[in-house]
């Protein structure tokens, strides 16, 4: 199982997990797509993970949540490297509220970028993938595609939801070679988690010691944070695996933190 001259586009790859995912693709020899909301940064990014070889880079300007958008960047790289042989659907964000004051422009935001954009930008690369015989799509989801937790309503559900569009694609993707899967990460320390720390202290009545041992890493079975590169090795695996043995399924990356 290999990743050499394969073509893999990472929403959010500029930063965080998506960042290190792309390290760990270009790594192994593949054409590595940046696809950020910010193209400076996407820029920076793919210059660098060129650098580093031996796979090569190049960066792609896209809001997820823009339709044409996302079609016209899915376009470029199928005009400059040939098609699309992996889509990772990273791009997300975090906000925090009880239900009765989650306002409604929030909750829309985040189901947006989490939701519409695995789809528009599945729907972009399917076309392409179905023309090759094979392609895989990996959706970033959470322990939260499976568990819940208090004031993360909008993620929770959005987290919940991709499990479902994975599995529809996977259904129809099966005969065509085209698999899909989810990551389940647990808690990892990036600035999103850096950022929920405070919020939910505040929210919760609590200190921000008691919310990362107990909110966060309660139960583990270490208290210990899932890392970046914890989760790379499983988009690493998932784009790699050669056959439909491993499509429609979800894996947990959580310390032990749920077992479903």
């Amino acid at each position: 199982m290999n990743l050499k001259d394969k073509v893999c586009i990472i929403t959010g790859g500029a930063s965080g997990i998506g960042l290190q995912i792309a390290k760990r693709y270009i790594a192994d020899g593949a054409r590595v797509v940046i696809a950020d909301l910010k193209l400076d940064a996407a820029q920076k990014t793919a210059d660098d993970l060129t650098k580093t070889g031996p796979g090569k880079a190049m960066a792609v300007e896209m809001n997820v949540t823009d339709e044409k958008q996302v079609n016209a960047g899915v376009a470029r790289v199928v005009e400059e490297w040939g098609g699309v042989d992996v889509l990772v659907s990273n791009a997300g964000i975090q906000i925090v509220h009880p239900i009765q004051d989650f306002p409604f422009d929030e909750w829309k935001k985040l189901l947006s970028i989490h939701l519409d954009g695995a789809f528009l930008t599945s729907r972009a690369c399917i076309p392409h993938m179905y023309k090759k015989g094979s392609g895989s799509i990996i959706f970033m989801g959470s322990v939260h595609s499976k568990e819940a937790s208090a004031l993360k309503s909008a993620y929770v559900t959005a987290k919940h939801g991709l499990l479902g569009l994975a599995r529809v694609i996977a259904k129809e993707g099966g005969d065509k070679g085209v698999r899909a899967n989810v990551i389940c990460p647990g808690f990892v320390k990036t600035p999103l988690v850096e950022k929920q720390i405070p919020e939910q202290a505040r929210d919760l009545g609590i200190s921000e010691e008691e919310v990362v041992s107990k909110v966060m890493l309660g139960e583990t079975v270490d208290t210990e944070f899932t890392t970046v590169e914890d989760v790379a090795e499983v988009a690493w695996m998932f784009a790699a695996f050669e056959t439909n043995a491993l499509t429609g399924q979800s894996l947990n990356v959580s310390h032990g933190w749920s077992m479903t």
